[in-house]
């Protein structure tokens, strides 16, 4: 059976539009980089390249996020070149819903997929790639062991908390208190404890149904708005927090995002948020770092790097780290004739 297939040449009919994509993940939450096949995108920001996508594209990606190519809790990554002068490449996210403002996991994964495959040479055991995202610059830096990458950090862009200790009233719920804080997103921050909730993947659809109430109340009772840009002045999830498994480890976070996505990494841009969140509390110093779980138990470190002026706002720059691998390379087919080439998705 191993042999079934040997000598096989077939190829697709040209009229099939082909997209070629590298499949990670980064502390298990997955992310498809598309490498080849989209159409030329323009824009002079992130931001507008992102619109223009999803005005004249999204049926992209629907089709390479949704069934039958991805499933409810795949999430995408769209290259672009760079668009400041001294910038790497530019990117954009996608994922069942729509578009995302920030991604901490993408960006590991990213900066790992460029020095692992040889598309930036690595120049030391530290080299830094300048990424163009939508919410700004991010820097990461990659550690190398033994021509590996070995983890990635990356400074954020500055995260802050715009409501603190705020009581929201959830249907089929009740008073709960939360915050919401910005991490190159927006996020709703409740304790699991006191809604009955354990943070593990047994509970997975109890937590999509509750961080799914949650958000749809916080959206209803309290502004989001972003300083500088109304583009990213919005709720993107709910992020509960509890008790880490590892007593060695600070905390547990699972995050609900996008339509009900669960990430299955800890959250780059919520850890970003909840540095803001500790360090406004007085429970982390600035250069402190703090490591906190996934509900898969996989994990992420972040710090205070500094303190900074963010428009109205008294921020933080976060520096997050983490580790990715590549898990495949698929070259995808769209053929004109088939009624899902759009996808289809259940949640």
């Amino acid at each position: 059976m191993s042999n079934f297939f040997r000598g096989w040449n077939w190829e697709p009919p040209e009229d099939w539009p082909r997209i070629k994509t590298i499949d990670m993940h980064t502390a298990g939450e997955p992310l498809r980089v598309i490498t080849d096949g989209l159409p030329e995108i323009p824009g002079n920001t992130i931001l507008e390249k992102s619109s223009y996508f999803k005005n004249h594209y999204d049926h992209l990606r629907t089709g390479l996020m949704w069934e039958p190519r991805g499933h409810a809790d795949m999430y995408g990554a769209i290259i672009t070149p760079p668009v400041t002068k001294d910038g790497d490449f530019g990117v954009f996210f996608i994922h069942n819903e729509g578009y995302s403002s920030m991604c901490g996991h993408a960006i590991i994964a990213l900066t790992t997929l460029m020095y692992e495959t040889g598309r930036f040479q690595a120049e030391g055991k530290e080299p830094v790639l300048r990424i163009d995202a939508p919410p700004g610059r991010i820097t990461a830096r990659a550690i190398i062991e033994n021509q590996r990458i070995k983890r990635v950090y990356f400074e954020n862009v500055p995260s802050f908390v715009l409501h603190n200790q705020k009581e929201l009233e959830v249907p089929g719920i009740g008073k709960i208190t939360i915050d919401i804080a910005y991490g190159g997103a927006f996020y709703t921050f409740t304790e699991a404890d006191p809604l009955g909730l354990q943070l593990c993947s047994d509970n997975y659809n109890q937590l999509i149904d509750v961080g799914r109430r949650i958000k749809h109340a916080a959206i209803n009772q309290f502004d989001v708005n972003h300083p500088y840009s109304e583009d990213l002045s919005f709720l993107y999830g709910t992020i509960f927090t509890g008790s880490p498994e590892d007593p060695g480890n600070h905390s547990r976070n699972v995050c609900i995002f996008a339509d009900g996505e669960v990430d299955r990494s800890p959250t780059g841009t919520g850890v970003s948020a909840r540095a803001a969140i500790h360090h406004l509390k007085g429970d982390i110093s600035i250069g402190e770092s703090i490591t906190i779980e996934s509900i898969l138990g996989t994990c992420m470190d972040v710090k205070v790097k500094e303190r900074v002026k963010f428009g109205p706002h008294e921020a933080v720059i976060p520096e997050v780290g983490g580790t990715a691998y590549i898990t495949g390379q698929n070259e995808f087919f769209f053929d004109p004739s088939d009624p899902l080439n759009k996808g289809f998705i259940f949640r």
